[in-house]
This record gives C-alpha cells, structure tokens and sequence, in this order.
C-alpha cells in the first residue's frame, strides 16, 4: 500500500448532539449527548486512511497540554505515525464546540495550534518514503496555505501527489492562494457550497467546469446528494447510501479517506466515488468523525448491499 503523509491541523472536538432547537444569545437549549472526540478534518481523514488499511503518518502540531496528549494518543491509537507532530509549550491546542443533528451541525472554534503549520514546516525532504501528501482545512490554516501552491509543487518534485480539502471559508470571501494551488493537485474535495463560492456558478456541473483546469481531479461532495466529478467532461454521479445517521461530523473527511485509499490503488473514478461516499455514510452511525469510520470490508459490504 502506499503511504500517506496528512499534514494539517490537530484539535479536540466537544460534540453536542440531538438539539431540539438551535442556540439563540441569551437563551439555553438542551441537547442528548455529547463526547469529546479527536477533531479537525485532517485528522479525520488521516484515521479514516489508516481504518481501512492505508499507511499513515501524520505532520502537525499541537500544544504541550492536555488536549495535544489526546490527539497524539488517539492517532497513535488507529495506528497512525506521530512522530512529526510537534508539542509546542507555547501553543493551546485547538478547541471546537459541534452542535450537532441528523439534519445539520454549526461549529464554534478557538483556532490555538490548528494555524500553527507553515510551508517551511515541509521541506522537501519530509516527503522521502511518501507516494502521496493530503491536506485539509485550507482557510484555516493561513500560515500554511499561505505559501500551499510551493508545499504542492515541492511534492510533486519529490514523486509524491496531492490532494486537497478546502474546508468553509469563514469570510466567505472565497478568494486567496487557493486557485494558484490547484495548478499542483492531484485531487480537490469541495462540498457543494464550497465548490459553488470558489466556482461562482450554482450548479455542481457548472461549478465542476468552472474550476476544471485539465489537470486536477475535482470530486464534489453533496452529502445526501452523493458526489460528482468530470469523467472526459461529463459529469459522473453517485448517490449517497441511506443510513440511520447520528452525526455528520466529518463524514466529508471520511469520504476523501475512501476515495483516497482507492485512488491511490489505481481505481477507476466511479469506484473511487463509490468508496468514497460508503466511509462518509457509515461514518455518521455515530458521535464524532471517527468513532464509528468504517473498514475496507464493512464499506465493500455496504456498496455490495446497495448494488
């Protein structure tokens, strides 16, 4: 298999789940469960990589504190490589609040290490053993994304390919760096808001179209939609698999994860789709991004149950 190195951001995630009614200022509202679980969307979808069988290390850093022992503890614990995150006294390892439903889920963050990460943090020799490098959260991590199109094209000189997961872009402004770095990806994961504020088209294949350059892979995710892509220029649709969900936290990272480890097989495109959109369904059976992050096996069982 080949091995993956995710490079990102590291955080605790609390996740508040089954509100009856959304938070207003000034009041409370009551939720039914909540746990505190590994976050962040690189980390995510470095767990979900390693659940199904890909080798994985992960780049990162995270604060000398408690939350950073507990990120670096359950990476260890999937199996992952840590021994490139760094533990920084002088940082808080980041902190998000998931307020959660089978319907949709709102996110509070204190960024602390999660913008830590810079390009220099990346030289070219960090990639010596890896076939591929994956990075999520781009607006975000703004020390890092900054100078994203030299980490990807210092990878590319090294043998390794890329991929990329945008994240929401909290200004909404949906500008910067990130049309310079898609000339040096592999593979780029925007949801379907994503993909329409970076496109500016409203359609999915419109949008697909829009950001095409000819080189780069874009694989949009639509949640209960499915995902799409451009296969020759036309669009490719898979639909999502129907499960009970309990929480949709992450499941974006667990669908690049499914995608990923058959891309990197040589899969063809729909296959690849298939995967991906599996690990995301079965990844909401439960709290949290990666309780609940499926085997190769269980995400071929459910494709092979729904064909």
């Amino acid at each position: 298999m080949k091995k993956v190195l995710v490079a990102g951001e590291l955080n605790v995630d609390i996740v508040l789940q089954g509100y009856r009614s959304f938070p207003r200022p000034g009041k409370e509202v009551l939720v039914d469960d909540f746990e505190m679980v590994l976050g962040s969307a690189s980390a995510i979808c470095a767990m979900g990589l390693a659940r199904l069988g890909t080798p994985v290390a992960f780049l990162g850093k995270v604060g000398d504190d408690t939350w950073g022992r507990y990120c670096l503890d359950t990476l260890k614990g999937r199996g992952i490589e840590t021994s490139r995150v760094v533990r920084d006294p002088g940082l808080k390892t980041g902190l998000t609040v998931a307020i959660t439903s089978p319907r949709d889920r709102a996110l509070v963050s204190f960024l602390g290490s999660i913008n830590a990460l810079t390009a220099d943090d990346l030289p070219a020799s960090v990639f010596a053993g890896f076939a591929h490098l994956h990075v999520s959260s781009f607006f975000l991590q703004d020390k890092l994304t900054s100078r994203c199109a030299e980490v990807f094209a210092r990878a590319h000189q090294s043998g390794v390919t890329t991929s990329l997961d945008p994240g929401y872009d909290p200004s909404e402004r949906w500008d910067g760096p990130l049309h310079d770095a898609l000339e040096h990806l592999d593979v780029f994961f925007p949801n379907e808001v994503e993909l329409s504020g970076l496109s500016r088209c409203q359609g999915v294949a419109d949008g697909l179209r829009r950001l095409d350059n000819g080189r780069t892979r874009i694989v949009a995710k639509l949640g209960a939609g499915g995902a799409m892509a451009l296969d020759n220029g036309q669009p490719l649709h898979v639909p999502a698999f129907k499960v009970p969900t309990v929480d949709t936290t992450g499941a974006g990272d667990s669908f690049d994860a499914g995608f990923l480890n058959a891309w990197l097989r040589g899969a063809p495109l729909a296959e690849c789709l298939r995967l991906g959109s599996a690990c995301g369904a079965l990844s909401t059976l439960g709290l949290g991004g990666t309780a609940r992050q499926p085997t190769l096996a269980e995400a071929e069982a459910l494709i092979r149950g729904a064909a």
